[in-house]
């Protein structure tokens, strides 16, 4: 099997090597070739994000990519995000971040089931045209911003909603503000109501997105939830639920370019926290985001056949999670154990040394 490696920042860059241990491919009994490209902002800066192009080209040849967290630049002339150049280039269409129990860690809210949380991956908020008009600091000074969603990416939305709720046996909940943007934010209601039809099977509770912020809790005490939503809706609600869970830096996180069919074609893993550079250097950092991303690339390539990627996703995703039961947690999750520690404990769960 063959993965794309971009390396990162900061806290990013670090948690992303020590995950890399459970990718060994004499522990898993599972060939793994890495290819690695340096995504630091630095080497961004120097090739003028040519080094981001070329691993997307890379991932979209072998379907699978691994990315750390990297730093994005404020300036509008610096290099700008890698997320969304390599979302477009790859041709992502859906974000899923699963919120999950965490073994021995008490949750924020009384949740019970899984939470996911499937997110257009490009348009609308990010890479919008924005403008000012007016006189700097006027009263009367104004921003507009030209946001855009096509139907086809709300259609891969909604569609791998429903195919995920059938999977995991949830229910699909939540939706856009369709009521106040009938045009814009409708494109979406529209499609999962279609998906609704194609997978009849599947509870269907459209609900507006204010409304499910509102009620999402409730709802994950009673069973799992799909929550489909636009781009910037995702970005926010997923990062409350993994919260909710005991820390953000407690799942994955999934880019998926979805083919013709609505099939994933190219599969990138993340962790979804950012490069924590208060936590550079110190081996304090919470590393299961990015091992379990690690775990997430392997099962994805299990689903298309590869029974021992499949195997090999279960023992990690295992080994991680029995750690955490045992107590074995850094101090996000009220633990005292370091990176390094809580990485090698679970090295030691897929028996290694």
């Amino acid at each position: 099997m063959e993965i794309v490696v971009c390396e990162g920042d900061e806290t990013g860059q670090e948690l992303l090597i020590e995950a890399l241990r459970v990718l060994d491919s004499d522990l898993l009994g599972l060939p793994i070739k890495l290819h690695r490209f340096d995504l630091s902002l630095e080497n961004r800066r120097r090739t003028s994000n040519a080094v981001v192009t070329e691993s997307a080209q890379a991932m979209r040849q072998v379907g699978f990519g691994l990315k750390a967290a990297t730093i994005t630049p404020a300036g509008a002339d610096d290099v700008g995000s890698p997320n969304r150049i390599l979302r477009e280039a790859i041709g992502g269409s859906v974000i899923v971040r699963s919120g999950r129990r965490l073994p021995g860690v008490t949750p924020l809210a009384p949740i019970v089931h899984p939470i996911v949380v499937v997110r257009m991956a490009v348009g609308d908020a990010y890479g919008a045209d924005e403008e000012r008009h007016g006189a700097t600091g006027a009263a009367d000074e104004e921003a507009t911003r030209v946001e855009r969603i096509d139907r086809r990416h709300c259609r891969a939305t909604a569609e791998y909603s429903f195919v995920t709720a059938a999977a995991i046996g949830a229910h699909v909940y939540g939706g856009p503000k369709w009521t106040v943007s009938p045009v814009y934010e409708g494109m979406l209601k529209e499609e999962l109501d279609g998906a609704s039809e194609r997978y009849p099977d599947v509870i269907y509770r459209p609900t507006l997105i204010d409304a499910a912020y509102a009620g999402f809790i409730h709802e994950a005490s009673e069973s799992p939830i799909v929550m489909p939503t636009l781009n910037r809706d995702g970005d926010c609600l997923s990062d409350l639920v993994l919260a909710l869970f005991g820390s953000i830096a407690g799942a994955e996180s999934v880019l998926l370019a979805l083919d013709a069919e609505l099939r994933p074609g190219v599969v990138m893993a993340e962790a979804p926290h950012g490069t924590a550079p208060a936590l550079k250097g110190k081996n304090v950092a919470n590393p299961l985001a990015m091992v379990l991303a690690c775990a997430a690339v392997l099962d994805y390539a299990g689903r298309a056949g590869d029974t021992a990627a499949a195997a090999a996703a279960a023992a990690i995703r295992n080994a991680a999670f029995e750690a955490t039961a045992r107590g074995v947690r850094t101090v996000d999750l009220g633990g005292s154990y370091s990176t390094s520690e809580v990485v090698d404990e679970i090295v030691r769960g897929l028996g290694g040394a």
